[in-house]
């Protein structure tokens, strides 16, 4: 069974910065389909939950206090690689608009809630590698 890396949150763990989940019922299709290697990037790096959110701006990661957290996120981002290089993993779904796991877009950094045309730091760093991303919105396409 082909291995697939996933944002923990949308498998219904409690992970996001509010302690909450981002549950995808279709994921159930995936477990069916796919050997799955759970990530959070942002736990993962050592971050906290809940914690104060983050957003991308520029090239770091700010949290609403204005405390630099990029090294957090950078430090996620290459466990995220490692397990990818390890298991040979090609493909990971992960969470849309995240500050880790954004495949299109990410909020702009300033906390008003606008997205722009921008990845996440873990998404950008596995598309560069060359892993597939898709995003919650995209489970279709994995399951064809």
């Amino acid at each position: 069974m082909e291995k697939i890396i996933v944002s923990a949150c949308l498998l219904g763990d409690k992970v996001r910065y509010d302690g909450k989940t981002n549950y995808q019922e279709k994921i159930e299709l995936i477990k069916a389909k796919y050997d799955i290697i759970v990530i959070c990037p942002e736990v993962d790096g050592g971050l906290k939950i809940p914690r104060i959110p983050s957003e991308r701006r520029g090239a770091g990661v700010y949290d609403q206090t204005g405390k630099d957290v990029t090294n957090y996120f950078v430090s996620g981002a290459n466990k995220a690689l490692q397990i990818c290089r390890y298991f040979n993993i090609k493909k990971a779904l992960l969470k849309e608009k995240s500050p880790s796991c954004g495949k299109y877009k990410t909020y702009d950094g300033y906390f008003s809630y606008n997205l722009i045309d921008r990845p996440g730091l873990t998404a950008e760093l596995l598309m560069r590698e060359g892993v597939k991303i898709y995003n919650e919105n995209e489970i279709d396409e994995l399951l064809k």
